[in-house]
């Protein structure tokens, strides 16, 4: 009779049950003593209490699973920025959904690698299946659409110019409005392309007629890498016209749509969208508007073929004759050897909220964004950079300085307040508020405008 081996040590019901409970009631202890989105008193006041609550990180007898999870864990919770608290506003990082977080619980638990299908039977064959619906929902017309799942949008975009530098070779230009984000530049450095040619973006945006010039100005081969949510503003490059362009040129076109992407689940905004199709390649990020715990990437492609570059032997991993004897080859899915099942989670959360589900969860955010926008337009005190195209909104005092604007955001840091983040437009300093949590009430919107003028009186008179 086969006996059945008992499960990884991580997994065994009785500690890990035990020590999730542990782990519970840290985070919880510990957001009741920050009691805000952030610890107040700045970096060397958080680094005090670090080093006061760690004492020897390597102690020569150990304290014990219960009191390092219990001690480490509520240190953490109390000195976090926390997502999840209204007033925490800066920045594309999201609240993660419960169930996710729970399914990223398991994933760590089991520990499968995706580069072997002998090291992740299920798991491998979960993020085929995943990742090619994803890929359809950006490439609703292509035969056979397919994306790879990634850590975020850096490594998205780097490997949709890898692909594109092994289509056309080492002399592509890549073209990039001047608002793009900055792993585009970086991206082209490390793979040792050219210097990226930048279209102004007065506007925050790409012009097409301004674009269309460069794109007929370039020699050799092009690709044009849009932006689908900027991070600064959250706006979105006219994509119909840029394809076009892209078209008459004969210039590939990919889109970073980190931030924007997943509104194409909903039904209200997608349109937002048009023409992402017409795209070659396309990032998303499900830990921005999918509400996903840290990392859940994906590089979406029109043509899988392009995903043959990626291709790569290693005897222990995906052997010729295990390959050809009907073992899946894993290791042409990442540019990563070891990597974790983080389609898990995203497909638990696709499971169980559907598309309406996280579409209604967007639109909620999206509805935010207009409130936040109303309350600034209404106000005497402050001024509204423009109406949100996505979740963000730019927003400052009426009359304050870049100076008095970097102050009131930075103390309202220092003191626990609230975290908003910073963005320069129209050659000005802006409070960014990024509204991500869709558990955010009008009230919490008020008390951000109250607090945000508040410490702009308690900074003092210089404007």
């Amino acid at each position: 009779m086969r006996v059945a081996p008992p499960p990884p040590l991580a997994a065994q019901p009785t500690p890990l049950s035990r020590l999730l409970g542990i782990t519970l009631d840290a985070l919880r202890t510990g957001a009741e003593e920050r009691g805000g989105p952030l610890p107040p008193g700045g970096p060397a006041a958080v680094t005090a209490r670090v080093r006061a609550a760690l004492g020897d990180v390597l102690p020569d007898t150990g304290t014990g699973a219960d009191e390092a999870l219990r001690t480490l864990v509520h240190l953490v919770a109390a000195g976090a920025a926390d997502p999840a608290h209204p007033l925490c506003a800066a920045h594309l990082h999201t609240p993660p959904l419960a169930l996710a977080a729970a399914a990223d619980l398991a994933a760590a638990a089991l520990n499968p690698s995706m580069d072997s299908w002998d090291q992740a039977p299920a798991a491998s064959a979960l993020e085929a299946e995943v990742t090619a619906a994803l890929a359809a929902e950006v490439f609703p017309a292509a035969d056979r659409p397919d994306a790879l799942v990634t850590t975020g949008g850096t490594e998205s975009n780097q490997l949709a110019l890898l692909l594109a530098r092994e289509r056309h070779g080492p002399g592509l230009t890549t073209v990039t409005g001047a608002r793009a984000h900055h792993s585009v530049r970086r991206a082209a450095w490390l793979l040792g392309l050219p210097e990226p040619v930048t279209v102004p973006t007065p506007r925050g945006v790409l012009d097409p007629e301004a674009t269309a010039r460069v794109l007929a100005a370039q020699d050799g081969p092009v690709l044009l890498a849009a932006t689908a949510g900027t991070t600064d503003e959250g706006l979105i490059d006219p994509l119909p016209a840029l394809a076009d362009a892209c078209a008459a040129h004969g210039a590939d076109l990919h889109v970073d749509a980190a931030y924007g992407g997943p509104v194409l689940l909903s039904a209200a905004h997608r349109h937002l969208l048009d023409g992402l199709d017409r795209a070659r390649t396309v990032t998303l990020d499900l830990h921005k508007l999918g509400w996903q715990p840290a990392a859940a990437g994906l590089l979406a492609v029109r043509e899988p073929g392009d995903l043959a570059a990626l291709a790569h032997t290693a005897d222990y991993l995906n052997a010729d004759d295990d390959t050809e004897a009907g073992l899946p080859d894993l290791l042409g899915r990442s540019l990563r050897t070891t990597r974790r099942p983080d389609v898990l989670k995203a497909a638990v959360t696709l499971r169980a909220l559907g598309r309406t589900g996280l579409g209604a969860l967007v639109d909620r955010c999206m509805e935010l964004a207009g409130d936040l926008a109303d309350l600034v337009e209404k106000h005497p005190g402050l001024e509204l950079r423009d109406r949100p195209v996505l979740t963000t909104v730019l927003f400052r005092p009426v009359g304050a300085g870049d100076a008095a604007v970097a102050r009131v955001r930075r103390r309202l840091l220092a003191e626990g307040r609230a975290v908003l983040g910073r963005a320069e437009a129209d050659g000005r300093l802006w409070l960014k508020a990024t509204l991500l949590n869709p558990h955010t009430t009008p009230d919490d919107l008020d008390r951000l405008v109250t607090l945000t003028l508040a410490a702009l009186v308690e900074g003092g008179t210089d404007r």
